[in-house]
């Protein structure tokens, strides 16, 4: 049912308008609202919060389909909901659940979440944000950058440094309006891909919070973040199939059309094996994000799956996506076909939540702990 409802809106709403909202990097309001009243941008929240209550599954199915169409609204959903709305639903207390999350499962409120800083990427714990407690208050400085949603998100939750009397006590997540005084956001970044998607650095200068802000304890700061990244590798995994997905659509409709020395040139054993291995890659990287998807939902850990999925799924993407500019030909290189789009959207899905290589670092840590190295 999920699928059908995605495959139906992707296909009648956002199609039509994705190579025009690609083209002008524009940000799809209209698109966001119509999937929160469809109960998309609460998916994984609790019906006693105002959401959907699915499980992981039906939100990797939701964010396959929504890509299959754009992967600048598929991310700009799976930002929200992943990224943007897990920290609290994990780790808000009752009174931060019944303050934040009716607002953003019914996608009236979109979130953020900010980890990524210059000198922070793959190397998370050295975030350089700080967090001073003064009184009642904490003074944050620092900053963000590569923030998806944060031009237009109303919420945002951010790590940082903690600092009480002094003396550093680890790292915390909190969650804050994004109208904070203190608070300043920058200039909409020019990207390669996912260009309707917005993308944004964050400053945080001399920005006071109140001390409830925070998202559990500075104890449990650094697993916050990595038990939602972990989550959105997920995500990203699903997004990667249906990046590929679509693109393989394309491809495989263009070798119906396009003839070449009197035949259909998917007749052609060199197309024909290319149309097969894209097939064959993608079916393999679905099974790897449902595989996931499946353990989280039955509470098993999915370090390891999680981070095969988004591994192998992002460089399916991209290895398809450029397999269907290949079918194409020199029509695949110009943006009246929409493989080119699907192409420069790839690229980002072996480097966000996480890159490849840091998916490889994390598999053979977890399989050399399996056999006790």
């Amino acid at each position: 049912m999920i699928q059908d409802m995605c495959r139906d809106f992707a296909q009648n709403e956002i199609a039509p308008v994705a190579r025009e909202l690609d083209k002008t990097s524009t940000f799809p309001k209209e698109l966001v609202k119509k999937m929160g009243e469809l109960g998309i941008m609460g998916i994984n929240v609790p019906e006693k919060y105002g959401g959907a209550g699915l499980d992981m599954v039906s939100f990797a199915t939701a964010i396959i389909e929504l890509a299959r169409a754009d992967a600048s609204v598929a991310i700009t959903m799976a930002a929200h909901t992943s990224l943007g709305t897990l920290p609290v639903l994990l780790f808000g207390n009752e009174r931060q659940r019944e303050k934040y999350l009716p607002g953003l499962a019914s996608g009236k409120t979109l979130g953020a979440f900010g980890l990524t800083e210059p000198q922070a990427g793959s190397d998370a714990g050295a975030t350089k944000t700080k967090a001073e407690l003064k009184g009642n208050e904490y003074i944050v400085n620092g900053g963000k950058i590569f923030i998806t949603n944060a031009g237009e998100a109303e919420v945002l939750s951010f790590t940082s440094q903690v600092y009480e009397h002094g003396e550093k006590i680890g790292i915390a997540a909190f969650i804050i309006p994004t109208n904070t005084p203190g608070l300043e956001i920058g200039e909409k970044e020019k990207k390669m891909g996912w260009k309707a998607s917005d993308t944004r650095q964050l400053f945080f200068k001399d920005m006071r919070i109140p001390k409830d802000s925070m998202l559990g304890s500075p104890a449990d700061g650094f697993k916050t973040f990595m038990k939602t990244l972990t989550s959105g590798r997920v995500s990203i995994g699903a997004l990667s199939v249906g990046t590929a997905q679509g693109a393989y659509e394309k491809a495989l409709a263009y070798s119906v059309e396009r003839e070449a020395f009197g035949r259909k040139i998917n007749k052609f054993q060199s197309i024909g094996f290319t149309l097969a291995d894209m097939a064959t890659k993608i079916e393999a990287s679905k099974l790897l994000v449902y595989n996931a998807a499946w353990m989280k939902d039955n509470n098993l850990d999915i370090t390891k799956e999680a981070a095969m999925a988004k591994l192998f799924a992002s460089e399916t993407a991209m290895a398809v996506t450029s397999d269907a500019i290949q079918v194409h030909g020199g029509y695949g290189y110009v943006r009246d076909y929409d493989v080119e789009r699907y192409f420069r959207d790839a690229k980002i899905l072996e480097i966000g939540e996480g890159t490849s290589e840091i998916q490889r670092l994390i598999i053979s840590r977890e399989i050399l702990k399996e056999i006790h190295v």
